[in-house]
């Protein structure tokens, strides 16, 4: 006697070789012996052979017109011999019955399982819908081969045009455009994001890079809504000062400016001003919302993502020409001894006379014609002045690092300023230090510094940086950290710092500023007034959040400047190039600020230089290969101190050098 059975939902048959109550012992056609209990057997035959039957089902299975199967079925649940009967006109041979059981099995739109070889017709609504979606899915199938086609060839699918940011950075995977893109990718071998640049879905490399940015921190778009331009509510009496502001050719955003007033009997009054958006801001207000969402302005090279509106930021930028509303400082010394006699914060309206611009004076205000007074350029004997206050602020400052425990800060670290038009690039070096970074470097964190200490004084809280924590490693000690009292940034020498002079460009220092204008304005009932009351939950909130902005949009500036360092490469065809040694494998370019990783690379000491074969590189993955061709023994000044390099992490270079250079 012979079986037919099912297992596992599949469906067999073998040759009974014993019973045992409910059970039987089955040889399958491979030779191997199963159990087959009772219920599971839906057949029970002596011919033909079960590989026979087996072979004749399958080819009756095919032979049965679904639709009129279905239609005979009726809408009651019935047995599949059944069925079987009605179907074939007679008693189903065993071949013909197990025939159509596959069939049934097979069809599970058509047919609904109810039980062991019974089954039940599917309403006709469902059926047919069921077909539809088949149908659909064909269709489908169809399209998404036609589109790999295409892709394959190197044309870009018409509907693919409008989604193709969606389908690299956020896809719908169900989709057939992304099931087209991926199966095409897996046929060439290759990146979905280097096929849409093969078949012109983007542009070029630096598309692909912004749009991932721009998806991610920007999914409906840079622009800014309609808005009305805050006015200041209150008049504000006029400095009697010239003020004059000190940036890069590219800054729009000018939020500081310094003044110089000559007081008589070796007393000077230094004027540092910062833009005040802040007396036309308010917390919660429409655009106190905008500059919230965004929390810092973006820059990298040849573009910038400003924090406000342009047109906010033209009715409060420091330009020249004009009286600005702004928020300043001014510092009362004795040119004796450069001491502090008194500091006071104003609101206030300030005469820009001048915006002067690095590219126009680098070259002209140096360390040594200032020693000899040489050179002839604008307020110029105010920068002299300050360059002197500037030096005995950073020695100060240095006294004050060291009695924390740390090294003298290193000022022989190279900027570089990246200039793009036209896609060409320019990189310009910088060494950082120079007279006017330093001036500016040093008299905003002496404003950040004074600032902090007024909004602890009047008992209100703001937004800190802070530096050199407790216990555990280097690392761990000078991290930077965000807190909302006032604590010291042991790397900067200041016994506080608190962000404050670029309220144009940062939320927390226009929060900041709120809380300053609260200080000066209500003095000691300022906590009750303040935008911020102390303990305020949602300042808190206001630092994670900025931390988060901040850290992506620097890890997004450093890969748009590694972007542009290689496509410099391409440029200049640049093959064989000088480098120095950083830490270890980690070797920096001289000509621009471009970092590779050398594996294998000899020991050397930091600051020796070498010449590197350029093999390759990658505008698309930022990568870059190169091969080690000469080790010399001369060693190059201009290295980052072992404080910049160990952790990468924000070291008082990079928070005066953030002061110094403003985009």
């Amino acid at each position: 006697m012979n079986l037919f059975f099912e297992e596992s939902g599949d469906f067999k048959a073998g040759a009974v070789l014993s019973q045992q109550g409910e059970a039987y012992q089955v040889e399958m056609q491979s030779g191997k012996r199963t159990k087959v209990k009772a219920r599971d057997v839906l057949l029970q035959f002596s011919s033909p052979d079960p590989v026979q039957l087996l072979a004749d089902a399958k080819t009756i299975a095919e032979e049965i017109d679904l639709d009129f199967l279905w239609e005979v079925a009726g809408q009651e649940e019935f047995g599949f011999a059944e069925l079987g009967t009605e179907y074939f006109g007679h008693d189903p041979k065993p071949h013909e019955a197990a025939g159509l059981l596959l069939r049934l099995h097979n069809a599970p739109i058509y047919f609904y399982k109810k039980g062991k070889g019974r089954y039940k017709a599917a309403p006709e609504d469902s059926l047919k819908a069921a077909l539809a979606g088949i149908e659909k899915k064909k269709q489908q199938a169809l399209i998404q081969a036609q589109y790999v086609e295409e892709l394959k060839a190197g044309r870009l699918p018409e509907s693919f045009k409008p989604i193709v940011m969606q389908l690299l950075f956020k896809p719908d995977k169900n989709g057939i455009e992304y099931k087209a893109l991926d199966a095409a990718c897996s046929e060439l071998q290759t990146t979905p994001q280097r096929l849409m640049l093969a078949v012109g879905g983007l542009d070029s490399a630096k598309q692909l890079h912004m749009m991932r940015f721009l998806q991610e921190y920007f999914p409906k778009g840079t622009g800014f809504p309609s808005i009305a331009i805050p006015q200041v509510s209150q008049p504000l009496p006029v400095a009697e000062v010239k003020a004059f502001s000190i940036d890069d050719v590219t800054t729009t955003e000018i939020d500081d400016a310094l003044s110089v007033t000559d007081l008589g009997d070796g007393k000077v009054r230094v004027g540092i001003h910062i833009a005040a958006p802040g007396l036309g801001i308010h917390r919660g207000d429409a655009i106190d919302a905008i500059a919230r969402q965004r929390m810092s302005t973006v820059y990298m090279p040849g573009d910038k993502i400003t924090m406000l509106p342009d047109e906010l930021v033209d009715a409060f930028t420091l330009g020249e020409g004009r009286n600005c509303p702004a928020l300043s400082l001014y510092a009362t010394l004795d040119t004796a001894d450069w001491s502090v006699i008194s500091t006071e914060t104003r609101a206030e309206a300030v005469p820009i006379a001048a915006n002067l611009r690095h590219n126009d004076l680098d070259a002209l205000v140096t360390e040594e014609n200032l020693a000899a007074g040489a050179g002839d350029y604008p307020h110029k004997s105010d920068i002299a002045l300050l360059w002197q206050w500037a030096q005995v602020l950073e020695q100060g400052r240095m006294v004050k690092r060291e009695s924390f425990g740390l090294k003298p800060e290193q000022n022989n670290r190279v900027d570089f300023n990246f200039y793009v038009e036209d896609d060409i690039v320019s990189i310009v070096r910088r060494k950082r230090g120079a007279p006017l970074d330093k001036i500016v470097a040093e008299l905003m964190i002496f404003a950040n510094s004074t600032w902090g200490k007024l909004m602890h004084d009047h008992g209100v809280p703001g937004i800190y940086r802070s530096q050199g924590a407790s216990g555990g490693g280097w690392a761990a000690k000078m991290q930077v950290r965000m807190v909302t009292h006032a604590a010291p940034h042991q790397g900067l020498g200041v016994d506080q710092y608190a962000w404050s002079t670029s309220p144009l460009r940062r939320y927390t220092d226009l929060v900041n500023q709120w809380q300053i204008l609260a200080c000066i304005e209500h003095g000691v009932t300022a906590p009750l007034a303040a935008p911020f009351k102390p303990k305020d939950a949602d300042l808190f909130a206001v630092v994670s959040a900025f931390d988060a902005a901040y850290g992506a949009y620097a890890d997004f500036q450093n890969n748009m400047e590694r972007f542009w360092c290689l496509r410099w490469l391409s440029q200049e065809n640049a093959k064989h190039v000088d480098a120095v040694v950083l830490k270890d494998e980690v070797l920096r370019l001289v000509d621009i600020p471009l970092i590779i990783r050398l594996p294998g690379m000899p020991q050397a000491a930091r600051g020796t230089q070498v010449k590197l074969d350029l093999i390759r590189w990658d505008e698309v993955d930022l990568h870059i290969e190169a091969r080690l061709i000469e080790l010399t023994s001369a060693t190059v000044p201009e290295v980052e101190s072992t404080e910049t390099i160990e952790g990468e992490i924000a070291t008082s270079e990079t928070e005066a050098g953030a002061e110094s250079v403003s985009e």
